[in-house]
């Protein structure tokens, strides 16, 4: 009954946003093509899913990352001694204050001894992660959706 299920270990890899978004495109990508037109009807499930989730991702700043700045990001965050984990989440994250780092790092107070050593990784995140600042946050869309909508409303009434 269950022979097509394959079954993955969920620890085997940890997956950053870039990488899921880069996935996701490909998936789609490779969907189009003419060997792949008869998608089961199982499969268009699967289809939404993945398509809900790369329009999510395409909102975030991991739709601006490469494999080189990712690269580079990781290169910078040796001196700190952090997990695997740790490393992910603040790629993911991109946490630009303190107590956001603080969330993140396991025993932070301890492992970063000084706030010098908080405001180095900030500026790591920084300048790696957040070369434009005009990367709207989740969720803004929604805003200036409704601003829309109510400017809409306006010039109605303007022209009535």
């Amino acid at each position: 009954m269950a022979a097509n299920v394959i079954y993955v270990n969920g620890k085997a890899a940890m997956l950053s946003n870039y990488e899921v978004y880069k996935l996701l495109q490909e998936t789609e990508e490779d969907c189009k093509k003419p060997e792949f037109k008869h998608v089961k009807k199982h499969q268009v499930n699967l289809a939404t899913i993945s398509y809900e989730a790369r329009k999510y991702l395409e909102k975030t700043p991991c739709k601006h990352q490469s494999p080189e700045v990712i690269e580079e990001f990781l290169r910078a965050l040796a001196p700190f001694n952090l997990t695997k984990a740790e490393k992910l989440q603040l790629l993911n994250l991109r946490p630009e204050t303190p107590v956001e780092i603080q969330l993140i790092i396991e025993e932070s107070e301890e492992r970063l001894k000084t706030d010098s050593d908080f405001q180095q990784l900030l500026d790591i995140i920084t300048e790696k992660l957040l070369p434009d600042r005009t990367d709207k946050h989740i969720g803004d869309d929604v805003d200036d959706a409704n601003d829309d909508d109510n400017n809409e409303e306006v010039e109605n009434m303007d022209h009535e």
